[in-house]
């Protein structure tokens, strides 16, 4: 489903700071929300979503970038769970690009590293993680 920046963040309780370029929020619920561009994804193994970027790789003065690297900070030292707004984009048939957003609510993410510029957001399906949970529980 194409969602609207906007809307996409709403379906996670969250708000961006920008309606045109945002990155991140933190949503009601205590999770932060990020907005994943689709090039920057991998498969380091069965059953995990790699999402790795560098704040470098944006304008260092940009508001946006900064509470990114804020919010990054937070879900790392706090453990917040990440939920994943994906941008792609979008060609029409006149060969006109624009950009397309849409969720992924059946992925929770964590922070893996974060180093103040590179970081790495491992995303697995909510499933996964109760079973990992109580595996580990039970250990």
């Amino acid at each position: 489903m194409n969602l609207s920046l906007i809307d996409a963040f709403r379906a996670f309780g969250a708000q961006p700071s920008n309606r045109v370029r945002g990155v991140s929020a933190i949503a009601a619920d205590g999770s932060m929300v990020l907005n994943c561009l689709q090039a920057y994804f991998g498969h380091p193994c069965r059953g995990v979503l790699r999402y790795e970027d560098r704040l470098s790789r944006e304008s260092a003065d940009s508001a946006d970038n900064k509470l990114l690297a804020q919010h990054l900070a937070l879900a790392r030292d706090g453990a917040l769970p990440i939920r994943m707004v994906v941008t792609s984009l979008a060609n029409d048939k006149r060969g006109a690009g624009g950009r397309c957003f849409h969720v992924r609510p059946d992925l929770t993410g964590k922070v893996v590293e974060f180093d103040g510029d590179h970081f790495i957001i491992d995303f697995t399906r909510r499933e996964q993680s109760r079973v990992a949970a109580v595996s580990s529980r039970r250990a």
